[in-house]
């Protein structure tokens, strides 16, 4: 099983989790994280880190937000990888908790 980072995370891009990561799992983007579920060894050590609870156990991803699992898979093959904590986006508390940012999604 693998962690999977979903909509709660577009338009913050919090930072916290990857600093964690043993095996550098987690992929930058312009406005967005993503997980490598090939890299992603299930040690759980990313999810309480995050501060807007963006991050699920692939099988517990809230209903409505699967799309995340594929999502996650194909932008980690695109994104580069990051490894060091960033500060959140300049507006990210704007953005905390607003449902269905998908469409803010900048690739």
């Amino acid at each position: 099983m693998t962690f999977v980072v979903t909509d709660n995370c577009i338009k913050c891009k919090y930072t916290d989790c990857v600093e964690v990561c043993p095996v550098d799992a987690f992929h930058e983007g312009p406005n967005f994280l993503v997980i490598n579920p090939d890299e992603c060894i299930d040690c759980t050590l990313c999810e309480p880190e995050c501060p807007i609870n963006a991050i699920y156990p692939e099988d517990d991803v809230p209903a409505g937000q699967e799309a995340f699992v594929a999502l996650n898979a194909e932008l980690s093959r695109e994104w580069p990888v990051i490894t060091e904590r960033k500060d959140g986006l300049p507006d990210a508390k704007e953005w905390e908790n607003k449902p269905g940012k998908l469409a803010e999604l900048k690739r």
